[in-house]
């Protein structure tokens, strides 16, 4: 067992640029372009020159309402005049594990610059997957011995054997499958050899595709974000969202002790960048947690209320909505305009102080 690379294959993020009054980008002349290549009936994207690199334009726009697409071996770059965000950029695997996520961000940034545009607001990252290649002779697990939090999961097979285990949808999957395989039956990267030293059998993947929502919780939002501190979010994704243990006769799984491809994962994401993060929390989501437990105990006293009008009535039931309707005269009643205010500032200070 040996873990032979490890690195970004896929990073997705969002720029907010600004065309000003001197934008060398013609955003006009590229929407004739696209019409002609489609009235043309051309079912193949056209070379395009911009800010002294080379593209292919798409002649279609994008699902997400993008109109404009343009691509090279580097990156697929979507853009539109009145979008926003007005760039969103997909960086290709080929891209970063040849020049760097860095290289492509800056280079992207120093691009837009010499066309006239101008950021309005730093980049927002939207999907980073994390690659680590293993060299595993022998594969001495199956889908049982991963102890996971994802309520989704599948493995694919050829020819009775697991190529695939896919855990998590969405905001979090993770998939360990045989990236040898891969390559010679479906992506064709076979530049991938020269990261395995040479190897080109039994090299399997652990790969970790992580959106938007939860890369703000762990604070990582930009391209310096990640760099400064990407290997909080793994440390977090390899002992609590989903572990590979080695089976025992133990009914709690949990409890299983931790399989050596794990340990070897673990110890190399040690080594990455970390600012100690293990959840960043939004303040305001802070405060919805609390206006949340707060409705709760409200529903609990409405009820309660309700029960009391009932008896009082000599009526059967009261729906919420009426419930409310008698709690605003008792509320009036109680209610001291000339204490509201100070009362009011006191608790929101109390809540912006405490800890």
């Amino acid at each position: 067992m040996n873990l032979l690379a490890s690195g970004l294959d896929t990073v997705e993020c969002a720029y907010y640029l600004h065309a000003g009054s001197g934008c060398k980008l013609d955003f006009a002349a590229l929407r004739l372009q696209r019409e002609y290549m489609r009235e043309s009936k051309q079912p193949e994207a056209a070379v395009l020159e911009l800010g002294g690199m080379e593209f292919l334009l798409s002649p279609n726009g994008t699902k997400s309402g993008y109109p404009f697409v343009i691509s090279n071996q580097d990156c697929t770059i979507q853009f539109g005049e009145f979008n926003n965000p007005s760039f969103f950029v997909r960086y290709s695997s080929f891209a970063l594990w040849c020049k760097g996520a860095k290289f492509l961000h800056e280079r992207f940034l120093a691009w837009a610059e010499s066309l006239g545009l101008q950021a309005l607001r730093p980049e927002g990252l939207s999907r980073c997957d994390f690659a680590f290649d293993f060299l595993l002779p022998q594969i001495d697990f199956d889908e049982d011995n991963f102890v996971t939090t994802a309520e989704k999961d599948s493995q694919h097979r050829k020819n009775g054997k697991v190529q695939t285990f896919t855990f998590g949808r969405d905001e979090i999957v993770l998939r360990v499958y045989n990236k040898s395989d891969e390559i010679k039956e479906a992506s064709g990267k076979y530049w991938f050899y020269l990261f395995w030293q040479e190897q080109t059998e039994n090299v399997w993947r652990v790969e970790w595709q992580i959106r938007k929502e939860t890369l703000k919780r762990f604070g990582l939002r930009t391209f310096q974000d990640l760099f400064d501190g990407y290997g909080d979010v793994l440390r977090y994704l390899i002992s609590e969202h989903t572990s590979l243990r080695v089976k025992t006769e133990d009914a709690n799984r949990s409890r299983w002790p931790v399989h050596p491809l794990w340990t070897m994962l673990g110890e190399h994401i040690n080594t990455l960048p970390a600012q100690g993060v293990y959840r960043e929390i939004d303040p305001r989501m802070a405060l919805d947690e609390i206006l949340l437990r707060m409705a709760i105990s409200m529903e609990g006293y409405l009820k309660k209320i309700a029960a009391i009008e009932c008896l009082k009535e000599g009526r059967p039931m009261l729906s919420q909505v009426q419930t409310i309707d008698r709690l605003i005269p008792l509320l009036d009643k109680v209610h001291n305009a000339l204490t509201w205010r100070g009362d009011v500032q006191k608790r929101m200070d109390q809540l912006r102080l405490a800890s």
